[in-house]
């Protein structure tokens, strides 16, 4: 088993792991050599409560042809091992992929539940065509209904249960958390950005001063129509974050020009986008989603990135799929303004 696939399993929660485990042990009392995507799936029917179960039954997909389609399926496997099986090929990719669905959404945060395995199952091309074989009914999974109405086909599950009991441990609250992400808003800002003028408004951003021609001349530069992304250079602890303070601060008293108002400022943490991402595409993934629920925000969102210069390299090799050169295409054609 190589690092990275111990990873994977090490971030499976208390069902996914109980069925990782029981699926190995239905291959070996079968004397199969390989542990399969349908023995995984095969394991997760055995839980009444689970996240696969519960979504199953709010589809309306049955649960007993599903059942017989995949133990046909299993019973076609090579046997006669004595051996310990191991983990096909599928599974990694499996895992991999529901834990990219799983790091920017839906519950217990930073596990993989078994509604990612499944959402993986249905979204990943290779993964869909394996789901085929099992059985017929994964393609009657409505796919759009189960990617943007998750919480809500799952609530009641015991998954959905330990998600808001970790998101309440953490001081959240689970039900608006949880509905938030039904409703299809905006899980990656919310997650990965802090948005500076709504603190503003709440009071909870200090009175800039001494700022005021920064402050003007970045308002000038932000209602350019191009080369209007300006950047704030100078000594450790001189006062550039005070600028966007200032400028927020601003936005919310509504003292800028017209089309400034009703601007939203986030600050984008960095330091959140890189916890964890420890799966290749992870880092890149977040980033990407950032930027989208950017792009289709109805109202228009500056991202202020402090330390910016952290930016080149992370999350991939330097001049490859680091975070500068994921933002760099967005902020050439006008689709994302950046501080």
């Amino acid at each position: 088993m190589d690092i990275n696939l111990k990873t994977l399993i090490g971030k499976l929660n208390d069902a996914s792991r109980t069925a990782a485990t029981r699926a190995a042990n239905i291959c070996v009392g079968l004397g199969q050599y390989e542990v399969d995507i349908e023995h995984v799936f095969l394991a997760l029917l055995e839980q009444p409560d689970c996240d696969v179960v519960v979504a199953a039954r709010a589809c309306d997909i049955s649960l007993s042809t599903l059942e017989d389609d995949l133990r046909r399926e299993v019973a076609r496997f090579a046997t006669g091992s004595a051996r310990t099986p191991v983990f096909s090929k599928h599974l990694p990719l499996l895992f991999e992929h529901a834990w990219l669905i799983a790091s920017l959404g839906n519950g217990q945060p930073n596990m993989i539940r078994s509604g990612h395995l499944l959402l993986a199952l249905l979204t990943e091309p290779g993964l869909a065509q394996l789901a085929q074989r099992g059985s017929r009914l994964f393609a009657e999974f409505p796919l759009e209904r189960l990617k943007h109405d998750f919480d809500r086909l799952t609530r009641g599950s015991k998954e959905a249960v330990a998600a808001a009991s970790a998101l309440q441990s953490q001081g959240g609250d689970p039900v608006g958390e949880l509905e938030a992400r039904a409703d299809g808003r905006t899980p990656a800002l919310d997650q990965f950005t802090t948005c500076l003028t709504e603190r503003a408004r709440q009071g909870q951003v200090d009175p800039v001063i001494g700022r005021d021609p920064e402050i003007r001349q970045a308002i000038d530069i932000l209602m350019r129509r191009r080369q209007n992304n300006p950047i704030l250079t100078g000594e450790a602890g001189v006062g550039k974050t005070a600028v966007v303070e200032g400028l927020a601060l601003r936005i919310a008293q509504g003292d800028v020009p017209e089309v400034l108002r009703g601007v939203e400022i986030h600050t984008l943490d960095m330091g959140l986008l890189q916890a964890g991402a420890s799966v290749k595409g992870e880092f890149e993934n977040r980033l990407k989603n950032v930027i989208d629920e950017v792009k289709k925000s109805p109202h228009a969102i500056i991202l202020f990135i402090d330390e910016a210069h952290t930016m080149i390299g992370a999350g991939g090799t330097a001049g490859q799929n680091d975070a500068a050169n994921l933002l760099k295409p967005a902020l050439a054609r006008g689709e994302l303004r950046t501080i």
